[in-house]
């Protein structure tokens, strides 16, 4: 008798997949360290039909290979098929691999095949669909222990605070700098259009010493990490146009006020994170030289200088490549040994800031630095720092597979980053605040954690905004379409006290979420105050220091600072388990543990619902201090963070 055709069978009938490292339970996970044996057991219900189970898996770019399945056991209700993944069997030579897999279910004449949409769950479909992704790692792959913990914060260094004091006031201005008097008020330098030239050389007057003096306030937001966007000498007030990488820029204090900075916030038990723009330089640098400010040499100017080989010349000199075709970065040849080694060598670059007391690096555009320059930076910071220095790419999309300039990136096999910039997440949460796409957000955190490496997923850096987006505010307060006026009318714009009352409603939602999630979350300079701007550089205004009265930053403030409190306090956020208990239309519900607490996050854009609490169960929120117990309500847009406090006898939900 042949089996029914799948369109005849109960669309509610069981196929569980259950993995297991050891006595584990590894479900929720897809990325392992080669040697790992991964035991795969499946249960797939009798009315199915199946007469048979296959993996059929294959390496990143190879052929496929197809494993059968052991029926182990029966029941009247489920067939259960086994099987033994050796991960070092699967990667052969190699110390690691990428691998993409999915199940067949044998019927006959009708075959089914698994399809996945966020690497966990899948569906089975009568063609083949979107395959599990299985990462595995080398066996010697770790990321540093203390990063991970607290919080970080972002700071665009001219626009964090000026300082006061004798070396603040002879700092000193270049000549074809423009200082901006009005810190309040004052509106930065902006194009007519998107991509029109902008010299970028307007300053507000932050640099290092006012931030070192505002290491109590962001002591106050539980800042564990500073990142400083880029701080070496560049004309522009970004800075992503290195001139020097062995300076630190005058106008920020120079090289005294890093090192300043750099002893003073590691008494308060705060790292520091440099930005490093690797990829390119800017035209007015000592390397490149293209207006003869640093002498006559230079790649520009000279065919044989040290330099003309770091980057790549058509037409020597005014043809050649730069990052995305802006003729004032040119791009850094890494296939050159010198230039290459200039920043991963013993003494380069990496290691000497390293040495200097710095925690870690940034990668600037990530995807556009080669195999070869990674894996070097990589060696050259951790043997700085006996492994302790974090590495984290700018990476848009989910690193585990990326291509980027059609190559399979590598960045968590184990020779490359430590963490990237959880921009996934990021566009998830604004998603889930503005339209209640509870589903959206429940994949994203779900993929990503059945994605990469659980030790990479702990140290993800959860950013809602950065120097190159919207302020969070303003995204999650404006009417759409605001954001595509003329950068004329953008420039002035604020949101309306009405559009701030939803935004502030919605931003407690987001920096809950984004301070529970795994990962540490990473607020940038002002979003902690209500600070709106539109894209940059409106995003980019100064931190409102003379506005700290204002009733909207003052409660805006208040709840960082108890999120902050919340991580330095709360055991369950510093690494442990990540699960959802509920991820119904406009809410998600989800679980951070370890053996010793236990974290319950519920956040609701939809109407009223109930989340009920074992008998015997006492839950307090973490931002009220209430407790619970028998039930909680979880009102239209509010979130809620709940501590179990276990009883006798008790049960978790």
């Amino acid at each position: 008798m042949l089996p029914k055709l799948f369109s005849q069978i109960d669309k509610e009938c069981e196929i569980r997949i259950n993995k297991f490292l050891k006595t584990e339970d590894v479900s929720a996970l897809g990325a392992f360290a080669r040697g790992d044996v991964i035991d795969i057991e499946i249960a797939v219900a009798s009315r199915l039909g199946a007469c048979g189970v296959v993996c059929r898996i294959k390496m990143d770019g190879g052929a496929d290979r197809d494993i059968p399945l052991e029926l182990v056991r029966a029941d009247e209700i489920f067939d259960i098929y086994s099987f033994s993944l050796d991960t070092a069997e699967l990667c052969g030579e190699r110390n690691s691999g990428l691998f993409y897999y999915e199940f067949l279910f044998l019927r006959g004449l009708n075959t089914l095949f698994t399809s996945t949409n966020n690497n966990k769950d899948f569906l089975v479909e009568e063609k083949e669909g979107r395959r599990f992704r299985l990462l595995v790692h080398s066996s010697d792959y770790r990321t540093p222990e203390s990063f991970g913990r607290g919080v970080m914060y972002q700071i665009f260094t001219d626009r964090f605070f000026k300082g006061e004091g004798e070396r603040v006031i002879n700092l000193p201005v270049r000549e074809d700098a423009q200082l901006n008097p009005d810190w309040d008020h004052g509106i930065p330098q902006y194009s007519a259009y998107s991509g029109a030239p902008l010299k970028n050389n307007m300053f507000f007057g932050g640099n290092l010493w006012g931030i070192a003096e505002k290491l109590d306030y962001l002591e106050s937001l539980g800042v564990t990490y500073i990142y400083l966007c880029p701080i070496f000498e560049a004309y522009s007030n970004h800075k992503y146009d290195t001139a020097d990488y062995t300076r630190v820029d005058e106008m920020f204090g120079g090289d005294e006020a890093l090192d300043n900075l750099i002893s003073e916030a590691k008494s308060r038990g705060i790292g520091i994170i440099l930005d490093g723009v690797f990829n390119h330089t800017g035209d007015d640098s000592v390397y490149f030289n293209k207006y003869r400010k640093y002498g006559d040499g230079g790649a520009y100017n000279d065919a044989h200088s040290e330099y003309a080989d770091w980057y790549k010349f058509r037409i020597h000199p005014y043809d050649y490549e730069s990052w995305w075709g802006i003729d004032i970065l040119p791009k850094l040849n890494h296939k050159n040994e010198g230039c290459r080694r200039y920043f991963t060598g013993e003494n380069g670059i990496i290691a000497k800031y390293i040495r200097r007391g710095i925690a870690g690096w940034r990668l600037d555009v990530a995807d556009e630095l080669s195999n070869e320059f990674l894996d070097e930076l990589r060696e050259s910071a951790k043997k700085s720092s006996d492994g302790e220095a974090v590495i984290i790419g700018e990476v848009w999309e989910n690193a585990a597979d990326k291509v980027a300039y059609a190559q399979r990136r590598r960045y968590f096999l184990g020779k490359q980053l430590d963490s990237v910039m959880n921009y996934p997440l990021k566009n998830a949460i604004v998603s889930f605040c503005l339209y209640g796409d509870g589903e959206f957000l429940y994949d994203t955190l779900t993929e990503i954690y059945a994605s990469y490496p659980t030790m990479v997923s702990h140290k993800l850096m959860n950013l809602l905004g950065t120097h190159d987006t919207e302020r969070i505010l303003t995204v999650l307060g404006r009417d759409e379409g605001d954001e595509n006026d003329d950068n004329c009318v953008l420039a002035t714009k604020h949101l309306t006290a009405e559009q701030k009352k939803e935004g502030i409603k919605l931003l407690k939602i987001a920096a809950a979420l984004q301070f529970t999630a795994y990962g540490i979350p990473s607020v940038y300079y002002g979003d902690e105050v209500g600070l709106e701007g539109y894209g940059d550089p409106f995003c980019r205004m100064p931190f409102p220091w003379n506005d700290m009265n204002d009733p909207c930053r003052i409660e805006i403030l208040d709840y960082y600072r108890a999120l902050g409190r919340m991580r330095a306090t709360e055991a369950a956020f510093d690494g442990g388990r990540f699960y959802f208990l509920d991820h119904s239309g406009s809410h998600v519900t989800y679980v951070r543990e370890n053996k010793d607490s236990r974290v319950i996050i519920s956040a609701n854009r939809g109407e009223e619902y109930s989340l009920d609490i074992p008998q015997g169960v006492i839950y307090v929120n973490l931002m009220s201090g209430v407790e619970h117990c028998g039930e909680v309500k979880i009102h239209k847009d509010s979130v809620v963070i709940l501590k179990e406090v276990r009883m006798r006898g008790a049960e978790h939900l």
